[in-house]
């Protein structure tokens, strides 16, 4: 088996190339396991991996619990959305009291950028980021990544589009890196209030016209505004940004090609993507959410052979 170069997964862009085929390969041999009447795989019979979500989550939590319980891991689940831990002293106090339980492998989302990469310096254990603040969010690029590899047989030279909220978006900076590792070619697209000023140095396109966009594009991946990040006013209201930025099916169908339509979730419907388009032919929405499960499994696996057992 094929070993990763990085003994935690922080973020995509500490990966190479390499390590991101091989996380596809194993994903390939997990989506199999996942897919037959016995889902589940004695590989990890004896790790325990701690989930702490610092930040409300139910998709991410729910896709991470079912690939270490797939893997036959021992799971303990560790929830302080609503808790006042949230300075860095108390997250090592959590941490550490959960370390002393003999926990392998911690996921965690929180809400400060770089709060993984700060644990992997203080702890023994393996560290998965499930999503820092604004920063990363590198399973949900890499299982985008490879629901693009599923659907159109490779993403390189491929176009993608990655429409709406990018300021406040950890999908969009990890998806980015990956596309780019892996041969493609990449466009934001939204108002002007949302792209950050940074982006152009990251070597990806920018449109403020999502006509223009989508008929540059293969792939549409359509952002979901994260109203709970505004502390100010973006855009003036929801009903504009849709009008102008939101992907419906009179839009879609008018274009001269057929695109791929991904989104990470939650939907806003009826926001940045109407219900005829998220239910539609082209989207893969759902294929992501499968293919999510597969690729944590991949992920903590590949992770989980670098542990030393006693």
């Amino acid at each position: 088996m094929e070993q990763l170069s990085v003994g935690h997964l922080t973020g995509i862009r500490d990966l190479t190339r390499e390590d991101i085929l091989t996380i596809f390969q194993t994903a390939d041999a997990f989506k199999q396991v996942i897919n037959r009447p016995i889902k589940k795989v004695p590989s990890l019979r004896d790790i325990t991996i701690a989930n702490l979500f610092f930040e409300n989550s139910t998709r991410t939590k729910l896709s991470f619990e079912l690939a270490e319980k797939r893997l036959s891991a021992d799971v303990v689940n560790f929830s302080a959305s609503g808790s006042s831990v949230k300075k860095g002293e108390t997250l090592i106090d959590t941490v550490n009291n959960i370390l002393s339980m003999k926990v392998d492998m911690v996921v965690m989302r929180h809400p400060n950028p770089g709060a993984a990469q700060f644990l992997t310096k203080k702890i023994k254990a393996k560290v998965i980021n499930a999503g820092d603040g604004t920063h990363e969010h590198p399973t949900q690029a890499l299982l985008d990544a490879y629901s693009i590899r599923e659907k159109l047989g490779e993403v390189a030279g491929k176009k993608v589009v990655i429409v709406g909220d990018i300021i406040h978006s950890r999908v969009a900076l990890s998806n980015i890196y990956a596309l780019q590792k892996l041969g493609a070619e990449v466009m934001v697209c939204g108002p002007t209030t949302l792209i950050p000023k940074y982006i152009g140095d990251l070597g990806v396109k920018v449109s403020h016209n999502l006509r223009e966009a989508l008929e540059w594009c293969d792939v549409a991946n359509m952002l979901r505004i994260q109203l709970e990040r505004q502390d100010i006013q973006f855009f003036p209201t929801l009903r504009e940004y849709s009008q102008l930025f939101g992907l419906n099916k009179t839009l879609l169908d008018s274009l001269d090609k057929e695109i791929v339509v991904m989104h990470p979730g939650p939907i806003n419907r009826g926001v940045e993507i109407t219900s005829d388009v998220a239910d539609s032919q082209q989207a893969i929405i759902l294929n992501q959410v499968e293919n999510g499960v597969a690729i944590r499994m991949a992920v903590i696996y590949l992770l989980a052979a670098q542990i030393e057992r006693n």
